[in-house]
């Protein structure tokens, strides 16, 4: 049995209270002003997800009849407790979470509906410029990945494995560290490497707390890294509200590949008000070069099975899922057509 699925089913009983009461959960969903309210529950806060925060910005949701009540989850097994409880309708998180529940053999599993990302949106920094990086230079280094289980810390194994370092052995990957908590701890001395999404990288290379030298995603290759996922009995009694809400996801993937970097940032700059508005298209930059986004919400059966690969690769697989019972392409079919 994988380390996350005993995660998922610990979190549901001793993380969900804290969870809650972090993010206000309460009630179900209802009408506001004409629309109706649809609790997401995101994996992690970032410009990585532009096409979801455009969406909400540029009232592609409102167009659709729904309201967008956001909390952030930090952390994929937090996420999935939620929705799974019922606190959340829908979560925003790594495909690898739904994968482990169905595998629990979960009456009503969870379902993936919709794709917004296709690479690792990490970007790793260590603590000098380093223009002629190499990931053979983390041999012998500590570095701070993720929680083991996540697609971020799988996927940096998996890149680690094809530039002929060994993650166990050659390196140190150090998960003692919260997700959450992991670019404080790389600025407070710990590590001689951190992974981070942006604009959180951006950031910390502006302060000199440090610097970008290589992409996880551009380095690991296409992988589905984030979708949207609800309850198979939620997606079975809401049918009409996933195709409105998936919808409005296709309009911002569309809007996002049809407009600039720049254009991007001046959308979404009002869900990072901490951030200035250059490194938001920095960021947005960053992510483009490495062509991080869907631009439909489908997800593939090839892209599905990668991941399954890279999870198996990881050790954290056993069983393979079946693609037509964790993937649910209904909404995104019907939204591109």
């Amino acid at each position: 049995m994988n380390r996350l699925s005993r995660a998922v089913r610990r979190t549901l009983s001793c993380v969900l209270a804290a969870t809650l009461l972090a993010l206000g959960l309460v009630g179900c969903s209802k009408q506001t002003d004409g629309l109706q309210t649809v609790r997401v529950c995101e994996v992690t806060h970032s410009i990585f997800y532009a096409p979801q925060y455009v969406a909400i910005s540029l009232g592609f949701f409102e167009e659709e009849g729904i309201q967008i009540e956001l909390s952030n989850g930090q952390g994929a097994d937090a996420v999935m407790a939620a929705v799974l409880s019922g606190n959340m309708d829908i979560g925003f998180a790594g495909p690898e979470a739904s994968i482990y529940v169905y595998n629990e053999g979960k009456e009503d599993f969870t379902q993936v509906f919709a794709q917004i990302t296709q690479r690792d949106g990490s970007f790793l920094l260590a603590r000098q410029p380093d223009s002629n990086f190499t990931w053979d230079k983390l041999a012998g280094k500590v570095v701070l990945p993720g929680r083991k289980g996540g697609v971020p810390y799988m996927t940096l194994e998996h890149v680690l494995r094809k530039n002929g370092l060994d993650p166990q052995k050659d390196t140190t990957l150090d998960t003692s560290v919260q997700f959450s908590m992991m670019t404080a701890a790389f600025t407070g001395g710990t590590g001689d490497y951190v992974t981070a999404f942006e604009p959180t990288a951006s950031m910390l290379q502006e302060k000199g707390q440090g610097y970008i030298v290589a992409s996880v995603g551009e380095a690991s290759g296409d992988i589905p890294y984030t979708a949207y996922f609800a309850k198979k009995s939620y997606l079975a009694e809401n049918s009409d509200l996933i195709q409105r809400f998936t919808n409005a996801v296709y309009k911002g993937q569309q809007w996002v590949a049809t407009h600039s970097a720049a254009e991007i940032a001046e959308a979404v700059k009002d869900s990072f008000p901490d951030t200035e508005l250059s490194l938001l298209t920095k960021a947005v930059e960053s992510y483009r070069s490495i062509d991080a986004w869907c631009e439909t919400p489908a997800m593939t059966e090839e892209s599905f099975n990668r991941l399954q690969s890279v999870m198996t690769e990881a050790g954290e697989l056993t069983q393979i899922a079946d693609y037509g019972q964790v993937v649910n392409n209904t909404f995104a079919e019907k939204a591109i057509s």
